[in-house]
């Protein structure tokens, strides 16, 4: 469970990098590449083209892409700050040791810089391709709003303290997102990301033998689950594996509501993820979420969008990264 120290630090720090939109003038749009490039290149279509290349040699590009937005937005905002290089950046905070995916944008991003060399920020390929990976998982399109800038900035303090541990409660979660500006329903449907994620059994391990030190496994875990999760994760193996977050093994690979289905049943295999079922704030929207897949993915796209926008830099601000790993 995160403590009162983490919450106070996720407020000071994010009170510091307020959203840098000013007013009406300049923002982000839809479509701001448009007559941008040379020769009306299509920036969207060159990233669509490179994500969905990568996508078929690997499915992981989905919920990697889904994580790195995310691990992203929510330090310093949209900025790319993740991708930057360097024994003190981000990238190095014990959150992100996990996070996969930088070459994936660094790909697009060569792809890119071919045919529009200095003008698209890495943060905007990242939120772009972020979207064509809920397409390709099978969920809706949607359109994205471009034109940020690139940080200067990156420090492994910041994630280490911002980016939510494993075992977070949904007090904290709702304060962490709040101070995103994102409410508690779209911090519910975000969560249903994990409908292509996956988790290392050190994450929830606690779950299974010792929950909140009581020697014993969480009462509220599916019985079949449990003993499923010990069979993978042996309470004294020195190997971290990993196990997929929704446990229906026919909806792994797609964007949809399975998760939220799974979860009602007990079967949800963070700590954070079952809580949202059963805390009365937020356990409304897991069952509209739940009981329609249509209605998921509207709201999906409706988040990712929200989380798209937090704390993000516009022109003059910032910069357009030759290279998402270093600062020009």
């Amino acid at each position: 469970m995160a403590t009162v120290a983490f919450k106070l630090s996720l407020l000071v720090v994010l009170l510091n990098y307020t959203c840098l939109c000013y007013g009406s003038s300049p923002r982000l749009q839809i479509g701001y590449y448009k007559g941008k490039c040379p020769n009306n290149t299509d920036v969207e279509k060159i990233i669509k083209n490179s994500i969905r290349a990568q996508f078929r040699r690997n499915f992981a590009v989905v919920p990697q892409l889904l994580r790195l937005q995310f691990h992203d937005c929510a330090v310093r905002g949209c900025d790319a700050s993740i991708f930057l290089d360097g024994d003190t950046t981000e990238k190095k905070a014990p959150p992100n040791l996990t996070v996969k995916g930088f070459d994936i944008i660094d790909k697009a991003k060569s792809a890119v810089e071919e045919h529009c060399p200095g003008v698209v920020s890495c943060a905007d390929i990242l939120i772009m391709a972020a979207r064509e990976a809920v397409v390709l998982g099978g969920g809706r399109y949607f359109n994205v709003m471009t034109g940020r800038r690139d940080g200067l900035s990156s420090i492994l303090s910041e994630a280490a303290n911002l980016l939510p541990p494993a075992g977070i409660s949904v007090d904290d979660s709702i304060a962490l997102f709040a101070n995103l500006g994102i409410n508690v329903q779209d911090m519910v449907t975000l969560i249903g990301s994990h409908t292509v994620g996956f988790a290392h059994c050190s994450t929830f391990k606690d779950r299974l033998f010792n929950f909140k030190n009581t020697g014993k496994a969480d009462p509220t875990m599916n019985h079949v689950l449990l003993n499923s999760l010990k069979h993978m994760c042996p309470k004294n193996s020195t190997k971290d594996f990993i196990v997929n977050l929704d446990r229906n093994t026919r909806s792994v690979i797609s964007v949809d509501n399975s998760f939220f289905k799974e979860i009602q049943q007990k079967k949800g295999v963070l700590g954070i993820d079952q809580e949202i079922d059963l805390d009365i704030r937020t356990s409304g929207m897991v069952q509209k979420l739940a009981s329609n897949n249509t209605f998921f993915n509207e709201q999906f796209a409706v988040a990712l969008v929200k989380l798209g926008a937090v704390n993000i830099l516009l022109e003059p601000l910032g910069e357009i990264r030759k290279s998402c790993r270093s600062i020009n």
